[in-house]
């Protein structure tokens, strides 16, 4: 599931983290990470890229949020090691469904300050409301308009994959009325495999059903994204709604394959700076006597 990010954790954390006993001041020089999404490329989602770092994805989502009743936002904080230093790993801000309004959730991930605090996996969902189902053929206009051309497109999922600094292509050249007819349609097989590497291992596709199913931390997804036969992916997941031509539910995530394994290569390195920083011997000297 896409919105999967240890909630009960995030639910039980205070607004703030008070700095542990005994945490020590620690200078950390942030480096930036590398991301899939390079180039010209740079897709978004509601304005939300790697781009941001967590102060500026929660002004952007707040925004977005601003005059809308019954939003519950929940932004988590830690401390970084056992330092001094605290940041933002993950937020998320939820609108509940009714019966008259679509329900809306957003949910961002970020590396540590050692690796600048960038986003490395977005999502948001929305469930409409049942008069507010848009057409699925009018939705996929507006991803096609807004990204491009996909990559892959079945099984209810539109899926844009990136590397290079380019969407990947495996030959499949949707146009609206095969875009539609391809949505509920199970993936072609061939382009599937199309996606992966030489020894036809590295599927991107699998890569991002797997990566929605784990927690959004870097531990728990590098081995994932290092795995990927592609550096990015753009998901989108149209389930039917009310009649087989609406969209109930969709559900879009980004996740940037090349900045999780960047950005969890810095990271180490830096716990492991701090580590060694607090367990220096303090310098001293012997006393006069």
């Amino acid at each position: 599931m896409l919105r999967r990010i240890i909630l009960a954790a995030c639910m039980a954390m205070p607004a703030a983290v008070a700095a542990p006993a005994g945490a020590i001041a620690y200078d950390i020089k942030p480096k930036t990470p590398e991301t899939g999404f390079s180039g010209k490329i740079k897709p978004d989602i509601l304005g939300l890229s790697a781009e941001q770092d967590a102060a500026r994805a929660k002004d952007i989502i707040e925004a977005h949020f601003k005059g809308r009743q019954g939003v519950k936002p929940n932004v988590l904080q830690q401390t970084f090691v056992n330092t001094a230093v605290t940041y933002v790993p993950s937020m998320s801000f939820d609108l509940p469904s009714s019966a008259k309004d679509s329900g809306e959730s957003i949910v961002v991930a970020f590396s540590s300050p050692a690796s600048a605090n960038r986003a490395f996996i977005v999502s948001r969902t929305i469930a409409f409301a049942p008069d507010q189902q848009p057409l699925k053929a009018d939705l996929l206009k507006q991803l096609a308009d807004k990204y491009g051309v996909a990559t892959l497109i079945g099984d209810q999922h539109v899926y844009y994959f990136y590397r290079k600094g380019k969407v990947v292509s495996v030959g499949q050249k949707y146009k609206p009325e095969t875009a539609l007819e391809a949505l509920d349609k199970p993936v072609n097989p061939k382009a599937a495999v199309a996606l992966n590497d030489s020894k036809g291992k590295g599927s991107c596709v699998a890569a991002v059903k797997r990566i929605g199913t784990l927690d959004k931390t870097l531990t728990a997804l590098r081995n994932e994204a290092n795995d990927a036969n592609c550096e990015a992916a753009l998901s989108i997941t149209l389930s039917s709604g009310a009649t087989a031509d609406r969209v109930g539910k969709a559900e879009f995530m980004m996740a940037d394959f090349k900045r999780i394994t960047s950005a969890a290569s810095i990271d180490e390195d830096a716990m492991a700076a701090a580590k060694s920083e607090q367990n220096k011997a303090p310098a001293g000297s012997a006393p006069k006597l």
